[in-house]
């Protein structure tokens, strides 16, 4: 009997989904490791400091492409309206994705001007060329993640990351600075063009249609602004230390942010990412839908913790053996940050499962109060250096998303029928 029960979860779409996008993650952690050795080598603080700047534009902007919204209307819309949506989605991808590619170059100028280096303006607009070519695949995407092929994804993200680390660690190598971040973004992003066109027969309309636009913005407008927040508290403690404590803070703090939780924020990707089209599928039967939540957090519980556990034990001896002696003033950072990963796994939980519900405005919310918390957190935090911006994230994530998580089972499963 026990052994039926463990042969049928290893059978579930869920698992399999996750062992995909774990090898494909498995081969980018590899990648990625070679890549920040190199640059931790080459790169002086400052690099990593206008590096930071650079992923901090790309990241915030593109929340604007609508992409998270739109492929969550497709995933979730009924089979009857699909195609409609599908074609609505496609030129609202263009209108989006041209008017961010424009926003972001121009908006290089007054960010490299508060920042005194005109050498980001370049970056800024190369970088930007990524949005041209979303609206070629992104429909196709969120079919495919519709259909749960999550090796289609698993595929991606392997053949963009070792496009993507090895153009970077070519260039970087032969010293072209900040410029080989954006020749790896940018030559890596057509494989996910190339693999979605082969793996979906979906084909864009050959004329303007809008059928249903404002469901499509409507549902797509919440979690939007729910990205956006993401992005931006992702991304605050960058704004928040630049300006403050200089680009060379900045970029140690950069390096402790991905040495520590880019490793295990990735890994909770993994498990986070096909947990929408799994609640999704089981939305009208509660009893069904609450057993897969509290199924994601144990295995969430169980993999993540035993990662920031391991990782912040070893983080003083494998910093200065692997990265170099210049880093260990990063490790107390490293650790407390890579301790904020768990409790952000289970706040992304919770919005999935409110999403799979409809309760998109309740996400939106949510992380409103919670970024308003944490920005605040912040300001304090940076009087005290980067060890106190490093406590303050600590803290923000372990007082305020673990309860949330909490609430949003009781929201869903235990409050009384209207």
């Amino acid at each position: 009997m026990a052994l039926q029960r463990i042969q049928n979860k290893l059978a579930s779409q869920y698992l399999q989904n996750v062992g995909w996008l774990g090898i494909a993650e498995l081969f980018n952690r590899i990648f990625r490791l070679g890549t920040t050795v190199t640059l931790a080598r080459v790169f002086t603080e400052t690099d990593y400091g206008l590096t930071a700047i650079i992923y901090t534009t790309f990241e915030i902007a593109s929340v604007f492409t609508l992409r998270q919204g739109i492929s969550g209307k497709i995933i979730q819309t009924d089979p009857e309206q699909l195609e409609e949506v599908c074609k609505t989605a496609y030129w609202l991808n263009w209108i989006a994705c041209i008017g961010i590619f424009l926003l972001q170059g121009l908006a290089a100028f007054p960010i490299a001007a508060a920042l005194g280096d005109s050498h980001l303006i370049g970056p800024l607009w190369g970088v930007a060329t990524i949005y041209l070519m979303f609206p070629t695949f992104m429909v196709q995407s969120a079919l495919i993640l519709r259909e749960n092929r999550m090796q289609v994804k698993a595929l991606c993200n392997a053949l963009q990351s070792l496009i993507s680390n090895g153009v970077t660690i070519v260039m970087a190598l032969l010293g072209f600075g900040i410029w080989s971040i954006v020749a790896g973004m940018v030559l890596s992003t057509p494989v996910w063009m190339i693999v979605h066109l082969k793996s979906h027969p979906w084909r864009p309309p050959q004329t303007l249609t809008f059928t249903n636009w404002r469901g499509v913005v409507s549902f797509g407008g919440n979690l939007l602004l729910v990205e956006l927040l993401h992005k931006i508290r992702s991304s605050l403690d960058y704004l928040i230390v630049g300006p403050v404590l200089g680009l060379e803070q900045l970029g140690l703090y950069f390096f402790a942010f991905n040495a520590g939780s880019g490793i295990t924020t990735n890994v909770v990707y993994t498990l986070i990412g096909p947990l929408f089209p799994k609640f999704c599928e089981a939305r009208s039967d509660l009893q069904r839908l609450r057993q897969r939540y509290w199924d994601s957090l144990k295995l969430i519980s169980l993999v993540i913790g035993a990662m920031v556990l391991l990782q912040s034990t070893l983080a003083p001896f494998y910093v200065p053996i692997v990265f170099g002696a210049k880093w260990t003033p990063a490790i107390p950072i490293l650790i407390l940050i890579c301790g904020s990963v768990l409790p952000r796994a289970y706040g992304w939980a919770a919005a999935a499962l409110l999403n799979a519900q409809d309760k998109t405005h309740l996400t939106l919310g949510t992380d409103l109060g919670f970024t308003l918390l944490f920005a605040l957190a912040l300001a304090i935090a940076v009087q005290f250096g980067l060890l106190g911006v490093a406590i303050a994230v600590l803290a923000t994530h372990l007082c305020s998303l673990i309860p949330l998580t909490l609430w949003v089972d009781r929201y869903s499963f235990q409050r009384p029928a209207p």
